[in-house]
């Protein structure tokens, strides 16, 4: 039997009017090697990897080259400004970005403190706004709070990435009511962005209506990180589609998948 084209219908992931085949955005750190970095890449399916500007060795050529690996021609990298404090250092960090490998799309994060590396809010508006003055175009990492998501939508930014949790910490969606309320609100992608630990939560995130999800460390940590890889692929595919699909209401009681009136 056919699926209709109402089912199977579902556009593309379109960031800044750039149009992305997976839903799945995955980190460039805590690797071994690049050489697994990449086959974890080519396992997820994911056309776009963040970098950190600060980590990754992007130029020299007496040591090995995220660039040997993971050709930015084919890949979408996007930068970002992991280990940034404060919103001057972040927009520094993006400007040396764009006169380096002329980056416009990036990942802004400015982090409050060392032990939780929850984003700092008012400084990460404030170089939003920064940096969108100069023409770039900005994915934001931000708090689940919904009313600082649509701050930094009105201020322009491309797309909203409130954390499920911690960074590296993968505990996976703690806030789900303000995550959806993030989703509901917003007019650009939202991605959650930090926290996720293994597929059923990269799967929670698509099933409350997320546009994508960002991950480093679940894979980059996974005992086997292709095959954790290709695990985040299926859940981020699932999720979506039971979000489309539209869940079963929950009910308090039992109710039967056959009838009972009328059993001889």
């Amino acid at each position: 039997m056919m699926e209709s084209a109402a089912v199977t219908a579902d556009p593309p992931l379109v960031v800044a009017g750039r149009t992305f085949a997976s839903r799945l955005i995955i980190g460039t750190g805590k690797y071994k090697t690049y050489a697994e970095n990449a086959a974890a890449l080519e396992a997820s399916g994911a056309d776009m990897v963040t970098v950190a500007l600060r980590r990754v060795n992007l130029s020299d050529p007496s040591q090995p080259r995220l660039v040997d690996f993971i050709d930015p021609q084919k890949f979408t990298y996007l930068p970002n400004t992991a280990g940034c404090f404060t919103a001057d250092d972040a927009v520094r960090t993006l400007r040396l970005a764009r006169e380096a490998g002329g980056w416009t799309l990036v990942k802004l994060e400015v982090l409050a403190d060392q032990k939780t590396l929850y984003p700092e809010m008012e400084e990460t508006l404030a170089a939003a706004k920064t940096l969108i003055a100069e023409g770039f175009q900005v994915m934001v990492y931000c708090s689940d709070d919904p009313v600082y998501a649509r701050k930094l939508e009105d201020a322009g930014c491309v797309a909203i990435m409130p954390l499920g949790s911690l960074i590296g910490s993968g505990l996976g969606i703690q806030n789900p009511v303000n995550i959806r309320l993030i989703v509901e609100q917003a007019r650009v992608p939202v991605i959650v962005d930090a926290g996720v630990g293994t597929a059923s939560d990269a799967a929670i995130a698509m099933e409350l209506g997320c546009d994508g999800v960002l991950m480093n460390t679940a894979i980059a940590e996974a005992r086997d990180p292709v095959r954790m890889a290709r695990a985040m692929k299926h859940a981020v595919i699932a999720g979506r589609e039971a979000y489309l699909a539209g869940r079963m209401g929950k009910k308090r009681y039992a109710d039967p998948s056959s009838p009972l009136a009328g059993l001889i």
